[in-house]
Formats: structure tokens, C-alpha cells, sequence
């Protein structure tokens, strides 16, 4: 008898150790849905933004609380990137643009940034963002129109274009323009 308490003890033992493993499991998972839950509700507080879907949204393109200021510099760097390349007076552009919307140096936002402008974001970073900014332009925390920042992209847009000044901005660069244009201004008004 005394071997069957022994199996017995250890197969306690092997079942103890499961069900802690489990509320591990467990108690780590909500902890990630209340981090998850609470970085939406500060990008929300950033944003103005109030949908709970455009904010899962904006995590599952990898925003985040700290990087969520750079969602209206995303059609600025769609256009730097619309040949293929960002260039010197584009990236310098840029970066002031960030710098005056309050994005530090170092920070997390600039440092994505500096990656943006590395390496070009996927097409479903662009298409997404232009629906999230327009959403986001109708907020009073914007602290930015569909106007302005139209008139960012055209500048990136003619910082590196042209020679002798002619054909600065490149067919391409106007398609996207224009494209944008209409998704900011006819969603957001001005």
C-alpha cells in the first residue's frame, strides 16, 4: 500500500502543478487584455477617437500610446515614398513636421518614424490610415485640418521634384495627392 500513496502524492502533485500552470496562463492573458485595454483607451485620449474598432484598428497596425502621434504624418511619408525612395530634403521635411507636431527626438514615435522613413510601410499601413485619419480629423484633438495636412503632403511632394523647377511633382506623387485629398477633405470636411 505504501507504493499506491506514493503514485497517488505524485499524481496529485503532477495535477497541482497543471492547474497552477493554468491560472498562470490565465492571469497572464488578462493582464494582456488590460494592458491591451488600456493602451486603447490612451490612444483614444490622444486621438479623440472613440470607436472602439477604429482603435483595435490602430493597434493591429502596431500603433501604440507612445507612436499614436505619427498616424497624421502617415500620408507625408505615403507621398515621400511614392518614387520609390524618401529623399534628404523630404526626410528633412519630415522630420521638421514631427518635431513641430511634438514628436521628441529619440522618443518611440521617432525612432518609427526613422523606420517609416527607411523602409517603406506596407500598403495596408497607407490604405488603413487615411479611413483612421479622416475619423481622426473630426476630433477636436486633431489639432490639424484635412487642408493642412494636404498642404504638408504637397510640400514633400515638391521637396525633391523637378528640374530647373519644372515637373516637380511627379505623376505618381499627384495621384496619390489626390487621392488623399479626396479621402481627408470628403470624409473630414475642412
Amino acid at each position: 500500500m505504501p507504493d499506491h500513496d506514493i503514485f497517488a502524492e505524485r499524481g496529485r502533485s503532477f495535477e497541482e502543478e497543471y492547474f497552477r500552470k493554468k491560472d498562470r496562463e490565465l492571469l497572464e492573458r488578462m493582464r494582456q487584455a488590460a494592458a491591451a485595454a488600456q493602451a486603447r483607451a490612451d490612444m483614444g485620449a490622444r486621438t479623440g477617437l472613440t470607436d472602439p474598432q477604429l482603435l483595435e484598428e490602430l493597434q493591429a497596425l502596431g500603433f501604440t500610446p507612445e507612436t499614436v502621434a505619427l498616424l497624421p504624418l502617415v500620408p507625408v511619408v505615403q507621398v515621400a515614398w511614392a518614387e520609390g525612395g524618401v529623399t534628404v530634403a523630404e526626410r528633412t521635411l519630415i522630420i521638421a513636421l514631427a518635431r513641430a507636431r511634438g514628436i521628441a527626438e529619440g522618443g518611440a514615435a521617432d525612432r518609427q518614424l526613422a523606420g517609416w522613413l527607411d523602409e517603406r510601410p506596407s500598403e495596408q499601413v497607407f490604405a488603413s490610415a487615411a479611413r483612421l485619419i479622416s475619423a481622426m480629423l473630426a476630433t477636436p484633438q486633431a489639432g490639424l485640418s484635412a487642408d493642412d495636412l494636404v498642404k504638408h503632403c504637397e510640400s514633400i511632394a515638391t521637396a525633391s521634384g523637378g528640374v530647373f523647377g519644372l515637373n516637380r511633382v511627379s505623376a505618381e506623387e499627384r495621384r496619390i495627392l489626390t487621392s488623399l485629398a479626396e479621402a481627408l477633405k470628403g470624409r473630414a470636411g475642412p
